[in-house]
């Protein structure tokens, strides 16, 4: 059974105060511009973060981490430069239909795309060709500044194995377990993802590490095992 309202808001605090004392503030999402962090979004997509960081590193050091000039090179040139995130061909695409959306759209205007309200923007997101769910909530969470909250693998995993959600749950009803329960504050969510992704880089495994969770104390624990997520 499901906790009311009142005690899941109440464990879903205390989860958020264990992980900080444990991990500490993560810094989340790595970037120097918004632009970088949206970039980002789009290059960690199936594969570990360290991936996506080398690809924007590339970018930078080929002086194409900028919007006008990823708009004009061509697709295969692009492709080679982000190889080290994988399925480069299909992201050099997704990134290209990004940039001219964000070109077209907003005139590559961050501060007149943060004037759209967030639910509208999130729509538009998910319009574009490869941008799903995740991807869209991390451009408008971590470089937008926007009160939506990011769901992966780390978090189902963690959720579902103290019982807080069913491993079926939709990434929609995850993302409102959160969105209902928690106040919207951009800073919460931010810290609050990443600290779920800390927890389950480190502990909360394919093949968890459960005597080391500071969750040990917090519901029911189940311990099927899932794929291991990459970021």
């Amino acid at each position: 059974m499901r906790q009311a309202p009142a005690s899941l808001r109440r464990t879903l605090t205390a989860i958020y105060g264990k992980l900080l004392a444990r991990f500490g503030r993560q810094h989340w999402w790595p970037g120097e511009t918004p632009f970088e962090v949206m970039v980002g979004a789009i290059l960690t997509q199936n594969t570990a973060w360290s991936n996506a960081a080398s690809a924007i590193s590339r970018l930078k050091r080929t002086g194409l981490l900028d919007s006008a000039r990823l708009v004009r090179v061509p697709k295969d040139r692009l492709a080679r430069q982000i190889r080290p995130s994988g399925y480069f061909n299909q992201k050099a695409e997704r990134l290209k239909s990004f940039v001219r959306y964000f070109q077209n759209r907003y005139g590559a205007d961050i501060r007149r795309m943060k004037k759209v309200p967030w639910v509208r923007l999130r729509q538009e997101l998910l319009n574009l060709p490869g941008i799903g769910p995740e991807t869209a909530d991390s451009i408008l969470l971590y470089a937008l500044h926007k009160p939506t909250f990011v769901v992966d693998a780390y978090t189902r995993r963690v959720l579902a194995r103290h019982s807080l959600i069913s491993w079926e749950d939709s990434y929609g009803q995850i993302q409102a377990l959160f969105q209902r329960n928690l106040p919207p504050r951009v800073s919460l969510f931010n810290e609050y993802h990443a600290l779920l992704v800390a927890l389950g880089k480190e502990l909360c495994r394919t093949h968890p590490i459960c005597h080391l969770c500071p969750l040990r104390s917090i519901g029911k624990l189940r311990l099927e095992t899932t794929p291991a997520p990459r970021r």
